[in-house]
């Protein structure tokens, strides 16, 4: 199977980031992460369990929004999202992972804040998020990104990546799973590689039967 190339953005530093103009509007999203020593069907490594968010638009996306620089700093920002969608978790700029510039017509600046926790913390962060405000409205349920390959090599992150994601998302999930040394790069392509052809081969599917 040919591989497919991890796409890029633009990166800045923070410092960039806090230079912009106020024409530049600036979205943060937090993953949440643990080891997962499990197996699934007791044969196929777990390895980690990250958290994503199913969004009302029906996308995928990591908790967070957009925050108000007049009024919020970056980390308040995000928790003050954060605390509507998940509960009581706070993130500092320790955590903070990366910025990047977004594409088209809007002038978004889109930064990644990561943090480890226990499988036992993630949990917690799960059952949390149920009893929040915006569960059921703007938030529709947190999932777990299967970071496996099945033997068709197709089932697990494959899949996963078939479904559709919000703005920069799906690059931001590439990215930090790179940079943190969670998935090598060319498991990466390969698995983009065999979202894509599926994607195609299910395109083909339905355009002679719309023509």
């Amino acid at each position: 199977m040919s591989t497919t190339a991890v796409p890029e953005l633009k990166q800045i530093s923070r410092e960039e980031a806090m230079r912009l103009g106020p024409g530049w509007s600036h979205s943060c999203h937090a993953m949440l992460y643990a080891a997962n020593p499990g197996q699934l069907f007791g044969r196929i490594p777990m390895r980690f369990s990250v958290l994503m968010q199913m969004r009302f638009d029906g996308l995928l996306g990591f908790p967070g929004g957009f925050v108000d620089r007049r009024f919020w700093s970056l980390e308040d920002g995000l928790n003050r999202v954060l605390g509507l969608g998940l509960g009581g978790l706070r993130l500092t700029e320790a955590d903070y992972l990366s910025s990047h510039l977004t594409e088209g017509p809007h002038r978004v600046v889109a930064h990644l804040y990561a943090r480890q926790l226990t499988l036992e913390q993630l949990h917690a962060v799960e059952i949390s998020a149920v009893h929040s405000r915006d569960h059921g409205l703007e938030v529709l349920g947190l999932v777990r990104v299967p970071l496996y390959t099945q033997k068709d090599r197709v089932g697990g992150f494959p899949n996963f990546l078939s479904n559709a994601f919000v703005s920069t998302a799906k690059y931001q999930l590439l990215f930090a799973l790179k940079v943190l040394n969670m998935m090598p790069s060319e498991k990466l392509a390969e698995a983009l590689a065999a979202a894509t052809e599926k994607q195609k081969k299910a395109l083909e599917k339905v355009l002679p039967a719309s023509s």
